[in-house]
């Protein structure tokens, strides 16, 4: 089960950022299903796990396509609720040489509730791994982790928790991935080579998680684990987009794990699989079943 985000996303390529009260042209377009949540719940599809995403989209055709394409993707939608009278998510990135740029619009309506999480404790209850996008709001992402800690899953935190859920979240969690600026939310120090999130690491397995994987600046990953840890540069070539890397991250660390491999191992795949999702323009994963590239 992936609790998070599901939005239309469209992708432009520029070869320049036009500055305000100009214009330049796109030399390449996308238009895909999107969100953190829709992504990460496609690759796990495409690593070849069976997937269910809580979300939320609008009654509007947007959220009719939505469903559409998640559905045609493999992603069981039985729990992605459709609001009335709302707006689905959009996400406009616009990437340029120096990297990208978003423009969201993810209205409060079309984010998980509470009440969505009860309704889909069922299904949580038959999952194995239940990974959830801390982007969400609070109260629902502590319900969502406390329902997969009842049923025995592995919970699997993505990100930083908004402000007064962080020690309940940390408590039902068994593994945390975070970025370098979430894991100075999480800790509240800085967190910018691979001996500061080692410590990092070190800091939050006391408070219940079992696994620990943070970005560790120009060092590249940190995964820590009671009794060891590694730190694993940054794999693969040049970078054409960054923004599908960490949804690949968590997909194939989250797989790895299901399928029994240990933490250093597991964070070798994933770090692995995020060096090959940057050489691809937009966030949607292309992976398979051994972390390798497919253009499914």
């Amino acid at each position: 089960m992936v609790v998070g985000q599901i939005a239309r996303d469209i992708v432009l390529q520029v070869d320049s950022i036009p500055a305000a009260g100009s214009a330049a042209p796109a030399t390449q377009r996308l238009e895909m299903l999107g969100g953190k949540g829709a992504n990460q719940a496609l690759a796990l599809v495409q690593l070849g796990l069976r997937v269910s995403l809580l979300s939320a989209v609008g009654d509007d055709p947007a959220g009719e396509w939505l469903l559409g394409q998640a559905a045609a993707d493999g992603i069981d939608t039985t729990w992605v609720a459709r609001r009335p009278d709302a707006e689905s998510g959009l996400i406009v990135s616009a990437v340029g040489p120096d990297g990208w740029r978003y423009v969201e619009s993810l209205p409060a309506q079309v984010l998980v509730s509470p009440g969505d999480v009860a309704l889909a404790e069922p299904a949580i209850r038959q999952a194995g791994t239940v990974v959830i996008q801390l982007q969400q709001p609070g109260a629902a992402a502590l319900a969502a982790a406390q329902a997969g800690r009842r049923a025995g899953a592995r919970v699997v935190l993505d990100g930083a928790p908004e402000a007064g859920f962080q020690r309940p979240l940390l408590r039902a969690a068994d593994v945390v991935r975070a970025d370098g600026r979430e894991a100075e939310l999480l800790t509240g120090q800085p967190v910018r080579s691979g001996r500061d999130a080692v410590a990092a690491g070190r800091e939050l397995l006391r408070h219940g998680p079992s696994l620990v994987a943070l970005a560790a600046g120009h060092d590249g990953n940190a995964i820590v684990w009671p009794g060891g840890s590694v730190v694993l540069p940054l794999t693969g070539g040049p970078q054409v987009d960054t923004t599908g890397a960490g949804d690949a991250f968590i997909a194939v660390l989250v797989a790895a794990l299901a399928r029994g491999a240990g933490a250093a191992d597991a964070g070798r795949q994933a770090v692995a699989a995020a060096g090959r999702a940057v050489a691809h323009l937009g966030g949607r994963p292309h992976l398979r079943s051994r972390g390798q590239d497919t253009d499914r």
